[in-house]
């Protein structure tokens, strides 16, 4: 068993399942995202209401055992914020991992523990899901790849949901190529619209870049050149002349509405105990103005069909994955809503329009990673995978 130090798997014994004799991930070792589904074991969701309301797994979920029967050992599973609702990594009941890249800040959520088991060399990859960023902002905080695949492209039956129609299943590896390799286990074949197109232009997303801190823009000036040795000069973009704040607000409404459809019912029957920020969130989808909820799911229909438009011919997005560093344990509830409010905005342009976006941990600020993510139109996983690898290579990083 894997010395934990950094606290990345759920507390009690460990989850662990042999991988095939053979396949294409022989030899690598994985975690999943306690909120995956394996036979004999409770689902926990990072909540103790829920592991106790909840019984055994009769099932291993589908994406799970995918990834054994392609030769991977199954390590355990890794802690996640609880109901997977929230960017910092923090839980109060199975304590909050460490970051191994920047041990001073917080680890990113919801898939917290994933991104922390990846970033201290306890498994070669992890699996996460991502609803509004929870496998790119861990990725960016820890220091490794992770990928938000087109949405629907990867089975989520047999894990627990929040969002239905944003959840998607996601992973993280140190290494780009690794990422790829479990890629080729899980994505279908790109659908590239019959057309035949690779990747590019490389489209440098204004919108984003200002939003990001200074320091974190200038760290990420290298990784971008990267991409333009590929890809040639970017080209500059606007894509959201209302505001990354509007998108933001738009993404909430509607993903609160769905996360109280799906969570409410058992939320009103347990009362369960939440830590600090969780609670306030499930209040406020309880609150959900619906008319508010309408207006982001319009809002969406619009913004998928601007972005779709726009990637269709294989353009790439590149901006920086989340706008500053994790940031510093022990800040205030306020402080931490400021930076998801400001994270969220950058997040939510794929969130929003189910695009596969990639972020690499190709920029560092006072010492913590930030990422540098690229954005294809929906199809083009294995595509933007290659293009990761050869942007990481680029870097000297592959």
């Amino acid at each position: 068993m894997t010395n934990d130090a950094v606290g990345a798997f759920i507390p009690g014994s460990r989850a662990e399942m042999a991988g095939a004799a053979d396949g294409p991930l022989r030899g690598l070792s994985f975690a999943v995202k306690d909120l995956y589904d394996l036979a004999g074991h409770v689902t926990t969701y990072g909540n103790p209401d829920w592991g106790r309301s909840h019984g055994v797994a009769a099932a291993t979920a589908p994406v799970v055992n995918a990834l054994l029967q392609s030769g991977a050992d199954l390590a355990g599973k890794t802690k996640t914020v609880e109901l997977a609702y929230g960017l910092t990594g923090e839980n109060v009941w199975h304590g909050t991992p460490i970051n191994p890249a920047a041990p001073d800040r917080f680890p990113g959520g919801s898939s917290c523990g994933s991104a922390a088991a990846v970033s201290a060399g306890l498994v070669d990859f992890a699996l996460g899901s991502d609803t509004g960023g929870s496998v790119r902002i861990p990725a960016s905080y820890c220091g490794v790849y992770g990928i938000r695949p087109t949405w629907g492209s990867v089975s989520l039956a047999g894990a627990c949901g929040l969002g239905p129609s944003f959840d998607t299943c996601g992973w993280f590896a140190r290494d780009p190529a690794v990422l790829a390799r479990v890629g080729e286990v899980l994505l279908p074949a790109d659908n590239c619209g019959g057309g035949g197109f690779g990747l590019g232009p490389l489209l440098k997303v204004g919108d984003a870049w200002i939003n990001a801190e200074p320091g974190t823009a200038r760290a990420l000036a290298g990784a971008m050149a990267a991409a333009e040795s590929l890809l040639g000069r970017a080209l500059p973009v606007e894509l959201a002349p209302e505001g990354l704040a509007t998108l933001y607000e738009h993404f909430r409404c509607a993903q609160a509405e769905e996360a109280w459809a799906t969570l409410g019912g058992w939320i009103e029957r347990t009362s369960p105990e939440f830590g600090p920020g969780v609670k306030e969130r499930f209040a406020a989808a309880k609150g959900m103005d619906p008319a508010k909820a309408a207006a982001g799911r319009a809002f969406r229909r619009q913004f998928t069909a601007r972005m779709r438009a726009l990637l269709a011919g294989g353009a790439v997005l590149a901006y920086p994955t989340s706008p500053s560093p994790a940031p510093k344990l022990g800040i205030s509830l306020a402080a931490q809503n400021a930076v998801r409010e400001a994270t969220m905005g950058v997040t939510a342009i794929a969130g929003l329009a189910g695009l596969p976006e990639v972020t690499l941990p190709l920029g560092r600020v006072d010492g913590a990673p930030v990422g540098l993510s690229l954005v294809a139109a929906p199809g083009r996983d294995r595509l933007l995978l290659g293009l990761a690898t050869q942007v990481a290579g680029a870097m000297g990083q592959a």
